[in-house]
C-alpha cells in the first residue's frame, strides 16, 4: 500500500443535471471541450495530477497546497471569462473544494479522509467558489495573493468530527481606500485623529486586557495530528506539570508554582526552545505518553517529575526523555530540607540547560547561568506568599485582585528584595485600570511605575520588571519608551510568550504591524494551545497592516465574541472593504 501525503482538489459542475436536461449534448460537448483545452492544461501548468474524471466532477492530487489553491482559482476565473458571452442559464460553472491529507493510491485512484473532506467542502462551495480547509487555510495564508472568509465549523457527512471551512476570495486583490477612518493621505500614512481614535477605541475594548491573563478558551495545537510540528532548530523541551504527591492537595498551588519556576528558568536560555506554562498544563494529572506530547507540541525533551512535602522535608524526583527515541536522557532525586527548595530549582535548571544544549551543539552562555543563578527569593515563606497571590491574580476579578495585592505586598514586606513579588505588585494596579476598578486612573498608574521601577532597581536581571514598567508607558500614550522596556524583558527571557504578546501590542499600535504579527507568530509556536486573545492580537495588527481580510479569517477563528474590540474590529474590517 503506497501512502502519501497531498493536496486534493475536489470539483463538480453546479446544476449539471438542469443543464443535461435543457441541452444534453451541447452541455457534454462543451465541458468536454472546456475540460480539454482549459482546465487540464492549467493542472499541468500547476503541477497538478488528474486522478479521475467523474461525469460532471473531478479528482486532482497536487504535492503543493500553495499550486493547488493557485489553480483553483486560475481555473475559476478562466471558466467564468469564457462563459461570460453565454445567457446565464446555459452558463457552466464549477464548485471546487480543496484539503491536505494523507491518501492511499492504489492504481492511480487515491482513498482517504482527505479525499472525503475535498468532497464535501466542494458541497459547501457556492457557484463559481473555492472553499477549503483549515488546514489549507493555514498553509497558504500568507503564500498566496488572495483573501479568505472563515465559514465556521459543518457537521458533514461520513466525517466524524466538525469541519472548519474558509471561502476563498480570488478577486481580493489591492483594496481600494474609502471615505473616512481609513483613507490614506498625501503621505500614505493615515490621519493621526483616525489612528488615535482606533486606537482609543480598542483600548476601550480592552486591547491589553489579558497580556497576563492568559485564561481565555484555548484553541487547538496548530498542526493536525496528522501532521506534528516540525522541531525548532535550538534544543526544544517542554515540561510538565509536576505531581503532587504530598497527603494535602493544598500543597498543589506550591507544586504548581515549581513548576513555572523550572519553566521561566529554562526560557531565560536563548539557545534553548522552552514550550510556554498555558500548554503544559494542559496535561495536568493526565496519564500520557511522552511521544504524543512531544508531538503535539512540537519538541524534542519532555520533563516530568514529582514532589513531596512533609513538614520542613522536600523530596522532588524528575526525568528527562528524548521523545523521539523514547531514551532516558537524564533523572535525579533530590531529598533536601524544604528551605533548600531553591538550590534544587537552580541545580535541576542548569544540569538540563547545560545537556540538551551541549547534545545539539549549543553552550550556554555565562551570563545566562548568571541569571538563574540569583534567586528571586531564599525565604520559602515570602515564596508561599508569591505564588499565592499569582493564584489570586489569575481569577481575574475585583476580589481576587485585591487578594493578590495583599499577597505580594506581605512576601515583598517578608522579603523586600523580592523584585519578581514587587513587580506582580505593580501589575495589579493596572489590573485595577483595565477592569475599571479604581477612583483614580493617574493614582493607579503613579503606583504601578514606581513599584516597577523598584522592582527594576532591586534585580536589573528580573524581566517582568521592564516589562510592567513599559507596559506602564503604554498606558501612558509613549510607545517609544514601552518598546524599549518591553524588549529589555524579551533580551532577559527570549522564550516568554506574555512578553512577546506585551510587545506585540505595543507594537502593532506603535504603527509597526508586521513585526507586531511576526511576534505573535513566535508566541504562537511557544504556546501551541494559545488562548484566544493571541488570535484576537494578530487581528488587529492584521488591521493596522490594512489586511482587511486576514483580519476577518483570523477573527472568524475566535469562538467567544464577548469583547468590544472584537466588533470593533470586524466592523471596520468590513468597511474598508466596502
Amino acid at each position: 500500500m503506497e501512502r502519501r501525503l497531498a493536496a486534493i482538489l475536489a470539483a463538480d459542475v453546479v446544476g449539471y443535471s438542469r443543464l443535461m436536461a435543457a441541452d444534453e449534448k451541447c452541455t457534454h460537448t462543451c465541458l468536454k471541450a472546456l475540460r480539454k483545452n482549459f482546465i487540464e492544461p492549467k493542472v499541468a501548468e500547476h503541477r497538478g495530477r488528474v486522478v479521475k474524471l467523474m461525469g460532471d466532477g473531478a479528482l486532482v492530487e497536487f504535492a503543493s497546497v500553495v499550486d493547488a489553491v493557485e489553480c483553483a482559482a486560475a481555473i475559476q476565473k478562466g471558466v467564468a471569462e469564457r462563459q461570460a458571452e453565454l445567457p446565464e442559464d446555459q452558463r457552466i460553472a464549477f464548485r471546487v473544494g480543496i484539503s491536505i491529507g494523507d491518501i492511499i493510491v492504489e492504481d492511480e485512484d487515491i482513498y482517504g479522509d482527505g479525499v472525503n473532506v475535498a468532497a464535501r467542502l466542494e458541497q459547501l462551495a457556492e457557484s463559481g467558489g473555492i472553499c477549503v480547509s483549515r488546514n489549507v487555510y493555514n498553509q497558504v495564508k500568507n503564500k498566496v495573493a488572495f483573501g479568505f472568509e472563515p465559514m465556521g465549523e459543518h457537521k458533514v457527512k461520513n466525517i466524524p468530527e466538525p469541519v472548519v471551512a474558509y471561502r476563498m476570495l480570488p478577486d481580493s486583490g489591492p483594496v481600494a481606500e474609502i471615505s473616512g477612518l481609513g483613507r490614506a493621505g498625501p503621505t500614505g500614512r493615515w490621519p493621526a485623529v483616525a489612528v488615535t481614535a482606533l486606537v482609543i477605541l480598542a483600548l476601550a475594548g480592552g486591547g491589553l486586557l489579558a497580556l497576563y491573563h492568559l485564561e481565555e478558551a484555548p484553541v487547538e495545537p496548530v498542526s493536525d495530528q496528522a501532521e506534528p510540528l516540525p522541531l525548532p532548530a535550538k534544543p526544544s523541551i517542554a515540561v510538565l506539570p509536576f505531581a503532587n504527591l504530598s497527603d494535602h492537595a493544598a500543597q498543589d498551588y506550591f507544586v504548581d508554582g515549581i513548576t513555572n519556576d523550572i519553566i521561566t528558568d529554562l526560557s531565560k536560555f536563548s539557545t534553548l526552545f522552552v514550550i510556554a506554562a498555558n500548554s503544559t498544563f494542559r496535561y495536568k494529572g493526565q496519564a500520557v505518553r511522552m511521544q504524543d506530547v512531544a508531538r503535539d507540541l512540537g519538541v524534542r525533551y519532555v520533563l516530568e517529575g514529582s514532589v513531596q512535602r512533609a513538614a520542613d522535608v522536600l523530596r522532588v524526583n524528575a526525568q528527562l526523555i528524548d521523545a523521539t527515541t523514547g531514551r532516558h536522557v537524564w533523572g535525579e532525586r533530590y531529598d533536601r530540607p524544604a528551605g533548600d527548595l531553591f538550590a534544587v530549582q537552580q541545580e535541576m535548571t542548569r544540569q538540563i540547560a547545560g545537556l540538551i544544549a551541549s547534545e545539539r551543539g549549543g553552550p550556554v552562555t555565562k551570563a545566562e547561568l548568571e541569571r538563574i543563578a540569583r534567586r528571586p527569593t531564599e525565604n520559602l515563606s515570602a515564596y508561599e506568599y508569591f505564588l499565592r497571590g499569582v493564584g489570586h491574580r489569575n481569577l481575574e476579578t475585583k476580589e481576587d485582585t485585591q487578594l493578590a495585592r495583599e499577597m505580594f505586598e506581605k512576601a515583598s514586606q517578608i522579603d523586600p528584595r523580592y523584585a519578581r513579588a514587587i513587580a506582580n505588585l505593580s501589575l495589579t494596579y493596572q489590573d485595577e485600570i483595565w477592569g475599571d476598578w479604581t477612583a483614580s486612573r493617574e493614582r493607579s498608574l503613579a503606583k504601578s511605575e514606581g513599584l516597577a521601577r523598584r522592582a527594576i532597581e532591586i534585580d536589573p536581571s528580573e524581566p517582568l520588571g521592564y516589562m510592567v514598567l513599559g507596559l506602564a508607558y503604554q498606558l501612558r500614550g509613549k510607545a517609544d519608551q514601552a518598546i524599549s522596556l518591553i524588549e529589555k524583558a524579551q533580551a532577559l527571557n527570549p522564550n516568554d510568550v506574555h512578553i512577546k504578546h506585551g510587545l506585540a501590542s505595543t507594537l502593532a499600535y506603535a504603527g509597526f504591524p508586521e513585526r507586531a504579527i511576526a511576534l505573535l507568530e513566535e508566541a504562537q509556536r511557544l504556546d501551541p494551545y494559545y488562548p484566544e486573545v493571541i488570535l484576537r492580537d494578530v487581528g488587529q495588527a492584521q488591521f493596522f497592516a490594512r489586511r482587511y481580510r486576514d483580519a476577518l479569517a483570523t477573527f472568524g477563528g475566535i469562538t467567544r465574541r464577548h469583547r468590544t474590540s472584537y466588533w470593533l474590529y470586524v466592523a471596520a474590517s468590513h468597511a474598508q472593504l466596502d
